[in-house]
């Protein structure tokens, strides 16, 4: 019997499509939103806690790190909003194909890049 399968499994030589990037991106994108979701209660905690403690958390969100750090939660937002709305959109039935799958995941990132410039004007 003939072995067909791949002997070398180096990841970094593996082509993947770009549907499996989406999907890897999609992932770490959720993860990011549940990590940042503890970041974001500790500032509304502190941002209720009282007068010196909104004080405090509107100077420290002021600083130019914790600015990129609200970018970057606002991106995961935001591309993980537009694969999920795929998602559902695969689930009706719609671009289950390998080309249907190619252009939505195209689509997702093209609107994931604009909505990142987007929340980097909001930001900053």
């Amino acid at each position: 019997m003939k072995d067909n399968r791949p002997v070398n499994l180096d990841i970094g030589t593996i082509k993947l499509p770009i549907t499996a990037y989406a999907s890897i991106t999609h992932r770490v994108s959720g993860v990011i939103m549940v990590v940042s979701a503890f970041l974001l209660l500790y500032a509304l905690d502190m941002s209720l806690a009282g007068p010196e403690g909104f004080a405090t958390l509107a100077e420290c969100l002021a600083n130019p790190i914790v600015k990129f750090v609200q970018w970057g939660i606002m991106v995961a937002l935001i591309y993980h909003s537009l694969a999920g709305i795929k998602h559902l959109i695969m689930d009706f039935g719609i671009g289950e194909s390998m080309e249907g799958g190619v252009l939505g995941a195209r689509l997702v990132i093209v609107l994931s890049v604009v909505g990142a410039v987007l929340a980097g004007v909001v930001v900053w």
